[in-house]
């Protein structure tokens, strides 16, 4: 229960047990839990697209699934894909780039991020029948969390507690742990795509490759990762997880 209380203060804005004392060895291991937040996001967004589309044209579904996550979460994970953006795009050394991501100011290259995200995010999912956008929303949400938090195997932290923006320094990855993780991620990719078609198991394989790609480059960047890098790993992960169905759905 602490741990899932731990889940809705962390990543949402909801206002449940916000006066709730809770140890800070959860907030530690919180991003292993990631991926069960997922299935909380995931659920809302699905269910926003699908109420929607029954009233409006699946533009405005979409638009409004959109909203919906960015009101749950307050927009945690996109303030970290701007400050992404503005940091390896604008900075050179591992000073400048933090500094910059740091820096509560949006810059031109967090604009464009954002801009590109948003519209890649919305054709894809538009480009989609209404009952696979669902699908992919259900499936990508929890799967991208889970392979993001294994950034913590990847890279070690870049800040120190004290610096960083939220205050929390996560721990390295435990055998239960990962085994939290990668269950809450996987469970829906296998069921719902094993139901489904196979074939949309190939999905994965771009988020992956985009998962090693990114974290080579913040390695060679700032020799680790921080909070912003984890939320604009997930956001470019999950929408080359899109790019991936879209392109099978096309072509099966």
């Amino acid at each position: 229960m602490l741990a899932f209380t731990a889940i809705i203060i962390f990543f949402t804005r909801l206002p449940f047990f916000r006066n709730r004392m809770i140890p800070d060895e959860y907030f530690k291991n919180i991003i292993y839990y990631w991926s069960m937040a997922g299935w909380l996001t995931a659920s809302v967004m699905m269910l926003v697209l699908y109420l929607s589309s029954l009233l409006f044209p699946i533009s405005v579904a979409v638009m409004l699934a959109i909203a919906s996550r960015l009101l749950l979460t307050g927009a945690l994970h996109e303030d970290g894909l701007a400050d992404f953006f503005d940091g390896f795009g604008g900075g050179i050394s591992k000073e400048r780039i933090l500094a910059i991501m740091k820096d509560s100011h949006i810059g031109c290259y967090g604009v464009l991020g954002l801009i590109i995200y948003f519209l890649l995010l919305f054709s894809l999912l538009s480009a989609l029948p209404v009952y696979l956008a669902c699908v992919a929303i259900l499936v990508a949400d929890p799967f991208c969390k889970g392979l993001s938090s294994f950034i913590t195997v990847r890279l070690s932290y870049a800040r120190t507690a004290e610096t960083s923006k939220v205050k929390v320094v996560y721990d390295d990855i435990k055998a239960k742990y990962f085994l939290y993780s990668i269950s809450f991620a996987l469970v829906p990719l296998l069921i719902i795509f094993g139901i489904i078609s196979p074939i949309y198991y190939l999905a994965i394989l771009l988020p992956v490759a985009v998962f090693f790609l990114l974290t080579a480059f913040m390695s060679s960047k700032i020799q680790g990762y921080t909070g912003d890098c984890v939320g604009a790993l997930f956001l470019m992960t999950e929408l080359s997880f899109y790019l991936s169905f879209v392109a099978l759905v096309r072509l099966v």
